[in-house]
């Protein structure tokens, strides 16, 4: 064979050419972009800086496929709705090690590498951790040396950016891509027919099998956009590709000839429809019906894309699980078991026992959520009018299953209905998470109490059946996204002082943790603590006219607005502070509590929770009695490169979601890694965040799994403890009587109602007394900053077990079987 021309690639250096790289630039900008150096805007210099460094990563890309084919590896597709990037440049830059060779190049050309960075949008392609962790784990992969491909939706508007009038949430599309992506490869040439609605026709094949044909479709076309991906040093970089809707027939000139002009294009139009937002709201017919396209949409589009690459190289499809893995990251691929099935039984004529032997080897399911209500359903009518093809298949799969399940506990009817891929209640609907268990050979929970109570609660059943299929793989981050870029003075610290092998193994902090007990490395780390706040404060003047004293506790809860994440409860300990600093009751420590976060277009409740945040603070951060030891601030529009800015400014990391709730969370071990101490409960990756830094280096309140289970079954009556805590109805009570908006004294009494009615349903009172004697303990512990100094870097130097290398690895070894690959 041939070697490859492409395989003698110059190794990367800090010291690389900066001449050349200039030159590179100023080449991109006159030849790519087209723009003269006198006139190019900061935005033209991006692009060309951008161009500049994606030829660094294409021939490294091209080797890494190749490496692929050549060695003859099996591969892992991550099938994800999400892919939370961020931007790409300064990540790029850090894993090739050329940063300071960029800087270098540009400070030649009179630029700055910060404020060409910061005209990079955010790419708007998930909406929270279930986006953020698949990107980390798309890193990982490459630092890894591991073929790992992402496939998902290249949505165009992507979710919202969140914009606040008057306190209220208000949804602005996000055109993330109005400027272009310099970092995508359009792929005209690869194209994929998805099919929607028709019919079925059943008969026999010459063997006397009975066949189904999908016929009458209304049919759209899948391209795909592929983005390098590289991993840490550069020498491995792989591929994810996002699909683009496109129609079948993009104009229609016999209508517009008619004078039909919306139907001239009304094919185009209605089939782009799929590509556009992630995440239509489900609270309308026609949004549930995009909602479902889409997933069908981008499985059906990856199963397929999967198989060309497989039987260019093979003919026997018996093979599929040696060179194949196909990880779903949550429910949302779970139709890539049917359409697997649907291609290898209808297409490519396998029996059906094959082609399910083949497919239950290939899939495995990660859950990401505890809660029942969360687990995604679809209605079946939709089913049969919009994937006939595929409830078919779904029925059949049930059918064997359920025969299974009968020859196993004969007579256990009970059983049956509640592990069905059929709900039968209240109108028939499909149990994705069901068909994503029963059709995949591993099922992972994400941290270990989530892991245990898959078992124990959500799914008994199944684990009774498969007790081999559940296994924990606890979530992890990337350290060169959010320790390296996000902290980069801490990094160098901690660099100074161990090297830099944490970067490819974050155990090696451990290394810093004697460093503790040195008084000039805890005033070096308290001193780029106070300097990470006040480059916060930069962001927060946009946010806040108010004053933010750098010195006061940063206090931060920064994720998706939701009820279970209880950041009404935060606001409640928030309230009780203002009104123990009114009676002249201090602790002595200025505190400024952020929220970050958005609530979901139709979620009511959680956009009035954000509207009363902003009352609360109007009325606190203007009160002369408390504002010079209380703030509480709002930054709107939490994105990836938000939290970059929030995240090592951060003193407490606030995880207070009701024990039960949270699958694992990351945003814990974000805060903790960059030297922020945690108060939360004992739910998610908290138990093992505990476990790690050690009980004396954390704040942890409240009840935990089993006993707020224990006191559901018991009677909860949140009235009690309303009625019991003066402090607690005082607040309560302030709230629901408007004291935060006299100007409309009903505005929040819905809130309050629902609290009640509910019986406090996620048990913010059942938790508040004990959530605030911790908060007493935060200031008691923060008033002497030595002490909280030296917890602060036990955090960072014990959180290497969080790592998003560790979890691949598990992945790779526990459920894949894939290996590493060498490349040139």
């Amino acid at each position: 064979m041939s070697k490859s021309p492409i395989a003698e690639l110059k190794p990367l250096h800090p010291k690389a050419d900066t001449e050349a790289l200039s030159h590179s630039i100023t080449q991109r900008l006159i030849y790519s972009v087209g723009k003269d150096p006198l006139t190019a805007t900061t935005r033209d210099w991006f692009f060309s800086l951008a161009y500049s460094v994606r030829e660094q990563l294409i021939e490294r890309w091209m080797e890494t496929m190749r490496q692929y084919y050549h060695q003859d590896v099996k591969r892992i597709y991550y099938l994800s709705m999400e892919f939370l990037t961020g931007r790409s440049l300064i990540n790029s830059l850090l894993n090739l090690n050329l940063d300071e060779a960029c800087r270098e190049a540009l400070a030649k050309i009179g630029l700055e590498l910060e404020q060409i960075a910061g005209i990079e949008p955010d790419a708007a392609l998930g909406n929270g951790g279930l986006g953020r962790l698949a990107a980390c784990f798309l890193d990982s992969m490459a630092t890894l040396s591991l073929p790992g491909y992402g496939y998902g939706i290249r949505y165009e508007y992507g979710m919202f950016t969140q914009k606040i009038e008057d306190g209220l949430q208000v949804e602005r599309p996000d055109n993330w891509l109005r400027y272009g992506n310099p970092w995508e490869f359009p792929r005209p040439e690869v194209l994929y027919q998805v099919r929607f609605f028709g019919r079925c026709v059943n008969y026999q094949d010459e063997q006397g099998t009975n066949r189904s044909s999908w016929i009458e479709t209304e049919d759209v076309l899948a391209m795909a956009y592929d983005t390098p991906i590289p991993g840490y040093g550069g020498h491995t970089v792989n591929n994810m590709r996002l699909w683009t809707a496109k129609g079948t027939r993009d104009f229609n000139l016999g209508s517009f000839n008619e004078g039909n002009y919306m139907g001239a294009v009304e094919n185009k139009f209605n089939s782009e429809l799929l590509s556009k937002v992630l995440y239509p709201s489900d609270k309308t017919s026609l949004g549930r019906e995009l909602r479902l396209k889409q997933e069908y949409f981008f499985v059906s589009a990856s199963i397929q894309d999967v198989l060309y690459r497989f039987t260019k190289i093979f003919d026997d499809l018996r093979l599929l699980p040696e060179k194949v893995a196909i990880q779903l990251n949550d429910t949302h691929p779970s139709l890539g078991i049917t359409e697997l099935m649907r291609i290898l039984v209808d297409i490519h004529r396998l029996e059906w026992e094959a082609a399910w032997n083949i497919t239950r080897k290939i899939f495995s399911y990660t859950n990401h959520t505890l809660m029942p209500e969360a687990l995604e359903t679809w209605e079946v009518r939709l089913f049969e009018t919009m994937l006939p093809r595929h409830l078919q298949i779904i029925y059949e799969i049930n059918r064997r299953f359920l025969d299974h399940v009968q020859q196993v506990f004969p007579g256990n009817i009970d059983m049956q209905r509640r592990i069905s891929l059929i709900d039968e209640n209240d109108g028939k609907r499909v149990r994705m998470a069901n068909l994503a268990i029963v059709g995949s050979h591993k099922v992972n929970g994400v941290a270990s109490i989530h892991s245990q109570l898959l078992r124990e609660k959500v799914f008994p059943d199944f684990n009774q059946l498969f007790p081999d299929k559940f296994i924990n793989i606890t979530n992890g981050i990337t350290q060169r996204l959010w320790f390296n870029q996000a902290n980069p003075k801490l990094a160098e610290l901690v660099s100074q002082h161990i090297g830099t092998d944490w970067l490819r193994d974050l155990e090696k902090l451990r290394a810093i943790e004697p460093l503790a007990e040195h008084p000039d490395f805890r005033k070096a780390f308290m001193n780029i603590k106070h300097e990470n706040k006040g480059e916060l404060l930069d962001l927060l003047r946009l946010h806040t006219p108010v004053s933010i004293d750098p010195h006061s506790m940063f206090d931060v809860q920064c994720k998706r607005i939701h009820e279970y994440k209880r950041q009404l409860l935060n606001l409640l300990h928030v309230i009780t502070r203002y009104n123990r600093l009114r009676r002249g009751q201090t602790t002595g420590v200025s505190r400024t509590v952020i929220f970050s976060g958005k609530a979901a277009p139709s979620y009511t409740i959680a956009k009035l929770i954000i509207r009363l945040i902003h009352d609360v603070a109007k009325t606190v951060n203007h009160d002369l009695r408390t504002r010079d030891m209380l703030k509480v601030v709002f930054i709107a529009n939490y994105d990836v490169s938000t939290a970059l800015r929030l995240i090592p400014a951060a003193d407490l990391s606030e995880q207070i979601s009701t024990a039960g709730t949270e699958a694992s969370g990351t945003g814990n071990m974000k805060l903790a890694l960059n030297g922020a101490l945690t108060i939360g409960t004992l739910d998610g990756a908290n138990i093992e965040i505990r476990e790690a830094v050690g009980e004396d280096n954390i704040f942890i309140f409240g009840l935990d799994a089993l006993q707020v289970e224990d006191l559901r079954s018991q009677g909860y009556a949140c009235r009690e403890y309303y009625q019991n805590n003066d402090e607690l109805k005082e607040v309560i009570d302030m709230i629901e009587s408007g004291y935060f908006c006299p100007q409309e004294p009903d505005r929040y009494k819905p809130l309050i109602n629902n609290l009640f009615s509910s019986n406090d349903h996620y048990l913010l009172m059942a938790d508040y007394a004990s959530y605030i004697h911790c908060q007493d303990k935060v200031d008691n512990l923060y008033s002497q900053p030595e002490d909280w100094t030296k917890q602060a870097i036990l955090n960072t130097a014990r959180m290497g077990y969080f790592s998003s290398d560790r979890a691949i690895r598990e992945y790779a070894k526990l459920i894949w079987n894939i290996e590493p690959v060498q490349v040139s």
